[in-house]
């Protein structure tokens, strides 16, 4: 529809692709982690910073789909430089292993891409006995970039190239919980409502950059971070709700962002040199945008980050 092809202010909109977006970046000398890179928006994500350049290592929970991700993008470019890495954001351990082996082996690491998640999943808790959509959503991520911060602080000092961390959330984030973070009922199975959880740990996503985006600019550190609305995407997002499932595969490609196009704010916000400086902001289609009022209480995201904390210690 013509509406969705009307650029914004960045001269990009909803229809642009991730390799639009990115055309002409040089992103030679550059290490991003890309999370759950193995199928969607984080395949896309990763074979287009492949594309341009970037040393892209793939954090995944499946490793056969993953090493296949990472076969037909380096069928595709030749010059390619991807590795695939194993990472359950689920649990714990897993996240500790995988930042531990990941600075093991010396790489840099310029960008930090949080994209993996699940949706609308029938109650369950992960390993470490948290409702897993805010355990895998939110804590796995959020522990990640903890344990991942020095590293990155290290490389923005060393070759002062401004880092950046990019976390996918939701506008999915407007159906959360009337309270928007249920503090003292995260595991309670009664009051668990499955797309009410999904936009909690979206709304999570949100909070917990804006608090981090405060403190990187306290710390006067050269890293920004900014979260993002991919939009509505034809994605095995969906597998979980077989009736919607369906329906995604009818009408998705009338309806929905493709793959592509789903992948550009996130490629937009790790690579173009119009975000340069810019931190704790949100995007939508490749441009600012305005999440709700409660996503922008700071006072919550403080809240939530002690919380979180306590819980991943």
């Amino acid at each position: 529809m013509w509406l969705f092809k009307r650029n914004g202010p960045s001269g990009f909109s909803y229809s642009s692709t991730a390799e639009e977006v990115t055309h002409g970046i040089d992103g030679s000398g550059l290490t991003a982690i890309v999370t759950g890179a193995s199928s969607g928006i984080g395949a896309e994500t990763s074979r287009v910073l492949a594309l341009r350049g970037v040393h892209v290592i793939m954090a995944v929970r499946n490793m056969t789909a993953g090493k296949d991700v990472r076969e037909a993008i380096v069928k595709e470019i030749p010059a390619a430089n991807v590795d695939v890495m194993e990472l359950d954001l689920s649990s714990f351990d897993s996240v500790k292993k995988f930042a531990a082996d990941f600075i093991s082996l010396g790489h840099s690491l310029n960008i930090l891409i949080n994209n993996a998640g699940v949706m609308a999943i029938p109650f369950m808790l992960s390993k470490d006995n948290i409702e897993l959509q805010f355990a895998t959503n939110h804590l796995g991520h959020f522990l990640l970039t903890n344990l991942l911060l020095e590293k990155m602080k290290e490389t923005a000092s060393e070759t002062k190239r401004e880092g950046r961390i990019v976390n996918v959330a939701s506008d999915a984030h407007y159906v959360t919980y009337r309270e928007g973070i249920l503090f003292d009922k995260i595991n309670d199975q009664e009051s668990y409502r499955k797309f009410s959880a999904y936009g909690q740990s979206k709304m999570a996503n949100i909070l917990s950059t804006y608090e981090l985006a405060k403190r990187l600019k306290e710390d006067g550190v050269e890293i920004t971070a900014n979260t993002l609305n991919p939009g509505a995407i034809s994605s095995n997002l969906f597998r979980h709700m077989t009736i919607v499932n369906g329906l995604v595969g009818t009408i998705g490609k009338l309806l929905l962002k493709n793959v592509q196009q789903g992948a550009s704010t996130t490629c937009y916000i790790a690579l173009n040199p119009q975000v340069k400086g810019v931190s704790g902001e949100y995007f939508q289609d490749n441009n600012l945008a305005t999440p709700s009022k409660k996503a922008r209480d700071m006072d919550l995201a403080k809240k939530l980050w002690d919380f979180s904390m306590d819980l991943v210690k």
